[in-house]
This record gives structure tokens, sequence and C-alpha cells, in this order.
């Protein structure tokens, strides 16, 4: 594992109040784990990374002057979004897909995978919202970024934008509302996931700390090229900075969850 870091953050001004955050931002394996047993094929694929989301992370946190943490390991391995007990964590199958590295796995690797990918990077999370908040003296605004496909087992799917919540609606509402100004647009509510998923990046971070919070998916289709992500950059950026601007998505308000 020499070299390789499972997270990236790219600082920013904390006194804007708002931390992007990029799960599942890259498709990239350490060395000692080759391909995983799967082709390299695999790995262009939504199975492996959000396609798109490096690149629109990267761009509105140079745009906003905003920090962001970025997972920088492919879901394939250990999904940084799913709770250390979700039997999804490490996925054996997905999208018809077997991952023969997966399985059989030992409870001995899965710790370790744990302890060498999963934790580090949630722990990089708790450090830059503890930071962002200390030094802006108020709880920041947390974005977490994700793509989807245009279709799901045949079926297309008619969202551009999704925005995805627990029982918080504070900052998913606010960004649905200000999204669906643009009738070109269609913006799914909890479309297509529903938020609520115990132990994921949301649950962990904000809605079992109060945090103002929303997960904002974006169909993968739309930025898969550069021209789609400047474009989704140029609409997003003006509509981030409005939101931080209202005083009720910076106070912690703890809503419980749909999920025990």
């Amino acid at each position: 594992m020499s070299g390789f870091q499972p997270f990236e953050i790219i600082p920013g001004d904390p006194n804007h109040s708002l931390v992007i955050l990029a799960d599942h931002a890259m498709n990239r394996l350490p060395a000692e784990y080759g391909d995983l047993g799967l082709p390299a094929q695999a790995f262009t694929r939504h199975i492996a990374y959000d396609i798109g989301v490096e690149d629109v992370t990267r761009k509105l946190s140079a745009r906003l002057g905003v920090p962001a943490v970025l997972g920088c390991f492919s879901r394939l391995l250990i999904d940084p979004n799913r709770g250390e007990d979700d039997p999804t964590l490490i996925m054996k199958l997905s999208d018809g897909m077997v991952i023969p590295a997966n399985h059989p796995l030992s409870a001995e690797e899965r710790e370790r995978r744990l302890n060498l990918f999963h934790r580090p990077y949630h722990d990089a999370v708790d450090t830059v919202i503890a930071e962002t908040w200390r030094k802006a003296g108020r709880a920041p605004l947390i974005i977490s970024i994700h793509s989807f496909t245009p279709a799901w087992k045949g079926v297309p799917r008619p969202w551009h934008a999704g925005i995805l919540w627990d029982t918080d609606p504070r900052a998913a509402h606010a960004l649905i509302n200000a999204l669906g100004t643009d009738p070109a647009l269609i913006v799914g509510d909890n479309e297509p996931y529903d938020g609520a998923l115990k132990g994921d990046t949301m649950h962990r971070h904000c809605s079992m700390t109060g945090l103002p919070h929303a997960l904002l998916e974006i169909r993968q289709d739309l930025i898969g090229d550069a021209s789609g992500v400047d474009s989704w950059v140029e609409r997003l950026a003006p509509i981030l900075m409005d939101l931080t601007g209202l005083p009720e998505l910076h106070q912690v308000e703890l809503h419980g969850s749909r999920v025990a």
C-alpha cells in the first residue's frame, strides 16, 4: 500500500461555511490489489466510481474557494458511502458483474480494508468539517456529490439531477427549488435513490450531528466530458453560494432519521 493515499483534501476558505464531499470520485486501486480479478473495462463503469464527479468537485471547489474531500479508491474495493455493518460495504456482485477478489473475503481482509481506506476517508471528512466549523464560527453546509446512470435495467431515468435527503429538508428543499427554476431540468426529490441509508456518509456526518446537508446526484451522461462538467459547475456555483447565505442552513438541528 506504499504511497497510496485513500483521500485527498482540497483546502479552501472556511468562512464560506461550505464543505463539498465526493465519496466515489475515483476508480483507483492500490497496486497490491491488482484489478480485483476484473477486466479493465469494469473500471470505466459506474460500478467502480461516479463518472464526472471528480472534475465537478475540483472545479466547484476552485470556483467557490471552499474545502473538499475526495475519496481516492474505487468503490469496488470498499464503499465509503456505506456503514461498516452494511452488507453492501464490499460488493461481491455489482450490476451483474462478479468481483472475484471480494468473494470469499476473510474477516481479516475486511478489517484491513476498513482500516486502510474506509476509516481514514471518514476521519478526513470529520477533520475538514470540524476545522471549517471552528474557523467559521458557525455550522457548515455539507454537499455530497454523486452521479447516476442514464438508465437502470433498461429503463431510462428522466431526471437530470436528484437531491437525496433523510428527515432534514432544509438544504435539500432549497437546492431542489433553486435547480427547479430552470424549466429545462427535471429534478428528482429522493430520486433516483432514497436518501435514508443507515451509516452512509450523510447519515454519519450530518443526520446524526444535525448539520445541514444534501446529497446531489447528477446524471452521468451530463458530466461525462469537459463541456458538461463546466456547464454544471456554472449552474451550481451561484446556487451553492446563495445557499451559504441562508441563516437556517448554518444551524445545528437534530431531525432524527428514518433509519435506526
